[in-house]
């Protein structure tokens, strides 16, 4: 019987190839919910061709590998780290070896979105959950498709639907010919809760505050009842589907009284009570008609787009939804008789960061 001695030297370089040749980087952006949603998949042999090479919150940030391995890296960059510097992050990537370099903004923030553009005509390829660049100005979806046409990839999954197929559908449907003829459907979870749960028997204002004791709103609830994040999210599918469609171009009803919008969060949470009364009597009317209040985002073929509150019949899909489900009706030239329906929970930091990692995974 014969064997094989390889020396040290040759294997530690053989095992350097094999990093340099399979391993992808990242740099983690936000270490919030959905990030350290992330952090705990990136613990798991999933991931386990995935090097996560820096991570940082809006003060922070680790690059050293000790710090990183540890299962309370989240916990740490809360108290200690280097002060935030982006240039030195992206250093440490590019110093890894890694074959696929990798940006994963984790965050809702405008500025760093507004880069992304910038990140990946340097030739990074960018995971996101963040919706402010291709949900944004017209000009910013347009540098992002002029950005891609160079070679590096955008991994969007996480910001629509939480990581439903919608748009991988969609562009799937697109290269086989397929045209996206109308939209409709409840594209936040928060707001599918809210009126899956509101009857008219409890003030919308109590499930509002249940809704986001439970989390399932933003700490303030504005944001999720402006419509502003619908209404990204429209923009991101029509822009995908090939509708060259501005900020200004989609209609959008807030559900947020005017008098309420520039004061404080917390005088707003005090003056919940004042959202009830016009709420309550668009209820009444709608069940004199056999109908529910839902929270609708619609595209016609015409590229007229609006979000806010619709009355449906109790047969219509948006109708027969629950908890947090999010739902997408897709009518195509093809799909024209039944609309193709994607649905499921449309909100929740796992299947946020789990649609963050397949898109990572996906560049390998």
């Amino acid at each position: 019987m014969s064997s094989v001695v390889v020396a040290p030297a040759a294997a530690s370089k053989s095992a350097v190839t094999a990093v340099t040749a399979t391993t992808t980087g990242i740099v983690l952006l936000g270490t919030g919910v959905v990030g350290g949603a992330l952090l705990k998949l990136l613990n798991t042999p999933a991931a386990a061709s995935i090097r996560l090479v820096g991570a940082a919150n809006s003060r922070r940030q680790h690059t050293n590998s000790a710090s990183l391995a540890s299962r309370t890296l989240r916990e740490q960059l809360n108290n200690d780290g280097d002060i935030r510097n982006d240039a030195a992050l992206l250093a440490a990537l590019d110093a890894s070896g890694v074959s696929h370099k990798v940006i994963v903004d984790a965050t809702a923030n405008t500025v760093l979105a507004s880069r992304h553009a910038e990140w990946l005509a340097r030739g990074y390829h960018v995971v996101t959950a963040n919706k402010a660049l291709a949900g944004g100005d017209l000009s910013g979806w347009r540098a992002l498709q002029a950005a891609t046409a160079q070679g590096a990839r955008y991994g969007d999954s996480a910001t629509v639907g939480a990581g439903l197929p919608v748009l991988s559908t969609l562009r799937r449907l697109r290269q086989c010919g397929d045209s996206l003829l109308t939209l409709e459907g409840v594209f936040s979870g928060s707001l599918s809760w809210l009126f899956n749960q509101y009857d008219g028997n409890q003030p919308f204002s109590t499930l509002l505050l249940e809704a986001r004791r439970l989390g399932y709103t933003e700490p303030d609830p504005r944001s999720d009842l402006s419509g502003d994040d619908v209404a990204r999210k429209l923009l991101i599918i029509a822009r995908n589907a090939g509708f060259a469609l501005g900020v200004d171009e989609v209609q959008v009803e807030s559900l947020v009284p005017e008098p309420l919008r520039a004061i404080t969060a917390e005088q707003f949470l005090a003056r919940l009570t004042e959202l009830d009364e016009p709420l309550a009597a668009r209820h009444v009317e709608a069940k004199s008609r056999g109908n529910v209040l839902r929270f609708l985002a619609r595209l016609n073929q015409r590229g007229k787009a609006r979000v806010g509150i619709a009355e449906v019949p109790v047969t219509h899909p948006a109708a027969r939804l629950y908890g947090t489900d999010n739902q997408f009706a897709l009518t195509t030239t093809r799909y024209n008789t039944q609309p193709l329906v994607i649905q499921g929970p449309g909100a929740g930091p796992e299947v946020t960061a789990q649609a963050l990692l397949g898109d990572v995974l996906a560049l390998s």
